[in-house]
């Protein structure tokens, strides 16, 4: 059998698995990062601060239904990493057919959901009447864009689970220089404006999965019929109910961050401009947490197959200690670097695009020295999804609304705007309480042989 570009995590130390598999996801993530990264900085460099502040009027609802789609992707795949690690190949094969179906359903519900609720949400964050119709029309193009989104996360979250973490590094590297290319070409040269950044955005999502797509067709233990491609109640059932609570978790978070955006808006257009370029380095903030945690899914998930509860808490201890450390350094480099990287999203006035760059720096300051709480988030996070329970993550994303809105409403009364960045931060730390004692819970019940799946 062609098991070639796949990994067996149920095998050997945990560290060089985890390392050798986070690591192509962590360049995977740069390369998203920086072609989101460029959409922010020719919008804001070529089209001005107001382009800027329609982008991050828009952030939230878009990042609302990208959350619903990687979430589902994230739990099918979460089975295909236990069947997997089993060597349940004829299951596996089932299990992606179903995968594929549930996933084309679910683009067209969406697109037909987000669509209607650009206007009427954006009307009630209370979006500056100036930036109003960019901040529609880019999200009308993103939303269009939705299968192939879909397409990308789902096969992507299929090449993890099988351990193939270079398939998607090089995805992603063909896609950020599409989207790169294709930003220069329409915002500048074609003058599209925002309507160019998304329209190149959806194009480079569309190239990722095909290339995704030409790599999975090479793995004989992946090859596929028609009978595969059939809704089997139960398997689509278990797979609902594996990816519907990641997909809800990811949508209450994003709730709360649409309220935040609702603050945020009332604190003027330079605002919004300052909190949108920090909320953009966010991503490469975040981008090796995210790593360890699809590596966590994958090597959870395999060894939650393969009967070794051992190996899953040993894995788990080596992935917190190491995503601290890598925090640290990240946290180091954005302290240093930051304004200068910042600066590069801004133009405008002189005094105008100062003081966005201090909004945005303030922010990046607080986010930066707070990250190991993050760090911890997404590695206990994904090691729960991986013990194949969905439901504590969503309760933790409940926690992530609670803290992450209570503390917008509130914190601004007492120490002003800093309140809306330290509101995050609190979300974090909400979502760790549930979190770290729930992962113990889990593997107390595993090791008494009680574990759930």
């Amino acid at each position: 059998m062609d098991h070639s570009g796949t990994k067996n995590m149920t095998e050997g130390k945990p560290l060089p698995l985890i390392i050798s598999f986070t690591l192509p996801l962590m360049v995977g993530n740069i390369f998203q990062q920086m072609y989101t990264v460029v959409d922010t900085m020719v919008v804001g460099k070529t089209l001005q601060v107001g382009a800027l502040a329609a982008l991050g009027a828009a952030d939230w609802l878009n990042w609302l239904v990208l959350g619903v789609v990687s979430g589902l992707a994230q739990g099918f795949g979460i089975l295909m990493a236990q069947q997997f690690g089993a060597k349940h190949y004829d299951a596996l094969k089932q299990t992606i057919g179903c995968s594929v179906l549930l996933s084309a359903i679910s683009a067209a519900v969406l697109i037909l959901l987000g669509q209607a609720a650009i206007i009427p949400i954006l009307t009630l964050l209370k979006t500056p009447p100036e930036i109003l119709p960019d901040s529609v029309l880019y999200l009308r193009i993103m939303f269009a864009g939705i299968p192939a989104v879909l397409f990308y996360n789902l096969l992507a979250a299929l090449l993890r689970s099988l351990g193939d973490g270079k398939t998607p590094l090089y995805a992603m590297i063909v896609a950020s220089i599409t989207n790169i290319a294709l930003d220069l070409l329409f915002v500048p040269v074609f003058h599209w404006g925002i309507a160019g950044a998304a329209i190149a955005t959806v194009i480079a999502q569309g190239v990722s999965g095909f290339y995704c797509l030409v790599r999975l067709r090479r793995i004989d233990i992946l090859a596929m019929d028609r009978s595969c491609f059939r809704l089997e109640g139960r398997l689509a059932a278990r797979l609902v109910m594996l990816g519907l609570p990641m997909a809800a978790q990811n949508a209450i978070i994003a709730v709360g961050g649409m309220i935040i955006q609702g603050v945020v808006n009332s604190f003027g257009v330079v605002f919004i401009a300052g909190y949108t370029a920090a909320n953009k380095m966010y991503g490469l903030l975040e981008m090796a947490a995210i790593s360890f945690g699809y590596a966590m899914v994958t090597y959870v998930g395999q060894n939650l197959g393969a009967g070794k509860p051992d190996r899953i808490r040993q894995g788990v201890k080596t992935a917190s200690i190491v995503s601290v450390a890598v925090s640290a350094l990240i946290c180091t480099a954005m302290l240093l670097l930051g304004r200068l990287i910042l600066s590069g999203f801004i133009s405008g006035t002189p005094e105008v695009a100062e003081q966005a760059l201090g909004i945005a720096y303030a922010y990046l300051t607080i986010m930066s020295l707070c990250l190991p709480v993050l760090y911890i988030l997404h590695v206990v996070r994904s090691a729960i999804q991986g013990l194949g329970n969905t439901v504590i993550p969503m309760v933790s994303g409940v926690a992530e609304f609670i803290m992450r809105t209570g503390g917008v409403l509130l914190l601004p009364g007492f120490i002003g705007h800093s309140g809306v960045f330290w509101a995050e931060v609190l979300a974090w730390l909400g979502a760790d309480l549930i979190l770290v004692p729930g992962y113990f819970l889990l593997m107390r019940r595993l090791r008494n042989g009680k574990n759930d799946r």
